[in-house]
């Protein structure tokens, strides 16, 4: 007769440390039966390069090695959640199912699901939080069930839920009732798939600069908290969006994969900052966490919010539709140098960093192009390796003025702004070696350069590289006018949601266009 098991059923929370329901699914003194699952459901809906698969490829190895080294392994299966579980639970004698909860539409009509079966089989289901820092319904609740709408807002509410919980040491060796059996630990039906098998063409994939896992996760996380000076001092629009080496911690894939605890780095962050002068929220490193928490607790009370259509908190914009357009510009070939290195780092290394991830996104919806930030939130959901479907959705939303930010006048320069922090353009020459021979004045803007400069370059405009699709000085004043026409159309200027956050975009951002003399402001 089979010995009873419970089972804990690993999602984004790819980690031993903090993990409050594996140590749940451990309490119960049967033996542990870690599962992973590739939902095909993700594989349709969801938009996931090649660069993001190979992360979360290598986070689930390194969970797994993690696993054995405490008598366990990880048990990987492809297929339908609620048809996996339902042979399990007979097949496997479960007890116990324990999961960290997640406040994603389909995750939670998945996880309803998954606990009326287990229900119907007397199946215990445990949930506990653990990949934000709060409870997101607790939050929502101390709002008076309304969904603070301005990260000030959110500060306050979150200060009334006091400090984040402490994060749970990790387990250590499994007693000899939670171990995995010597013949289930070679059993190789249950291994990780290969990335051949999951359908990931090796010859797209970048340079690896980011391994995914929960090991490479804290050896990052130990060597920022070394700088202690830097993280006192570190304010977020005072990071070069265009260094060579990544100016900020890079910390967001293993925290969006939950390689590494979001409560960890904060908890650890402010015994570095207790008793010391340092940097404040918004733009501090603490700041950065509490933007997550505010995107979280939004999204987990709005429907559609990832899109703009039935979504309450987004003005509904009426943009103009080009797939070429979307396309040039995911593919880094807009004829601005600066948005084009941006876009090609994102594509080649499945990072860049937040400004840069604010200058592009501008460009493509209410500066520059037009376009809707529903398509710019689709190839960033693509590219990105921290793609997080709440932080992705508000942030094209912030980005494109559709809500939380309305000084859509503010427009970055896809010029000015990276010349501040690399006037030399090596960041350009890097990722755009097309331009890479222009002589430096002509970096960020090549259409100044003379014909006989081009050729000497080896660069000729709509040869080399691509003529600019737009003129900025004259769209950007254009777009202006058509986004205030629409902010009056809806009728959503809400005075509450008109600050400033992080402050960077008026720094190198174009400034408003002149308003006629006798002209109202």
């Amino acid at each position: 007769m089979s010995k009873a098991t419970a089972i804990h059923w690993f999602r984004k929370g790819l980690r031993l440390h903090d993990n409050p329901s594996l140590i749940a699914a451990i309490k119960a003194e049967v033996e542990l039966r870690p599962v992973y699952i590739f939902d095909p459901w993700y594989e349709e809906n969801v938009r996931c390069g090649p660069n993001r698969w190979r992360f979360l490829h290598e986070s689930l190895v390194d969970l797994d090695r993690n696993l054995r080294e405490i008598g366990s392994r990880l048990f990987v299966f492809r297929g339908k959640p609620e048809e996996i579980f339902t042979t399990l639970f007979n097949d496997w004698k479960v007890q116990r199912l324990t999961f960290e909860v997640d406040i994603e539409p389909y995750a939670r009509e998945r996880d309803e699901l998954v606990m009326k079966i287990a229900k119907q089989q007397d199946v215990v289901v445990i949930q506990k939080i653990s990949h934000t820092l709060y409870n997101t319904e607790l939050a929502l609740k101390a709002n008076l069930g309304k969904a603070p709408l301005t990260y000030q807002k959110t500060l306050s509410v979150l200060k009334s839920l006091g400090e984040p919980p402490e994060p749970v040491a990790a387990p250590s060796n499994l007693s000899a009732s939670c171990r995995t059996g010597s013949e289930l630990l070679e059993a190789h039906e249950y291994d990780i798939p290969s990335l051949e098998e999951l359908g990931v063409d090796r010859s797209k994939l970048g340079p690896c600069l980011y391994p995914g896992g929960e090991t490479e996760g804290m050896a990052r996380l130990s060597r920022c908290l070394e700088r202690k000076d830097w993280i006192r001092k570190f304010e977020k629009p005072k990071t070069a969006p265009n260094s060579l080496a990544p100016s900020t911690t890079v910390l967001s894939p293993y925290i969006r994969f939950g390689c590494v605890s979001s409560r960890l780095v904060y908890h650890k962050v402010n015994q570095i900052l207790k008793g010391q002068k340092h940097s404040q929220p918004p733009v501090s490193l603490i700041g950065q966490m509490y933007w997550r928490e505010f995107y979280y607790i939004v999204a987990a009370a709005t429907p559609n919010f990832d899109k703009m259509v039935g979504n309450k908190v987004c003005c509904k914009v009426p943009w103009d539709e080009n797939p070429e357009w979307v396309k040039t510009w995911a593919q880094g070939k807009t004829g601005y140098p600066f948005i084009d290195a941006c876009m090609r780092q994102l594509r080649q290394e499945g990072w860049i960093h937040h400004l840069a991830r604010h200058a592009v996104a501008c460009f493509l919806t209410r500066g520059d192009l037009y376009q809707s930030w529903e398509e710019g939130q689709k190839v960033f959901e693509e590219l990105l390796l921290d793609a997080d479907w709440a932080l992705n959705a508000g942030n094209w939303m912030w980005m494109s003025a559709s809500a939380f930010y309305h000084q859509f006048f503010r427009v970055y320069s896809p010029v000015a702004f990276g010349k501040k922090t690399d006037v030399l353009g090596e960041y350009i020459r890097k990722y755009v070696p097309e331009v890479s021979k222009l002589p430096a004045q002509y970096l960020y803007e090549p259409w100044k350069a003379s014909l006989s400069v081009q050729k000497g370059a080896k660069c000729v405009l709509g040869e080399d590289y691509p003529h600019r699709m737009v003129i900025h000085e004259d769209v950007y004043k254009k777009n202006i006018g058509r986004l205030s026409a629409a902010y009056k159309a809806n009728k959503l200027l809400m005075e509450e949601g008109n600050e400033e956050g992080e402050g960077e975009e008026g720094e190198g951002s174009s400034p408003p266009p002149k308003r006629k003399k006798g002209s109202k402001k």
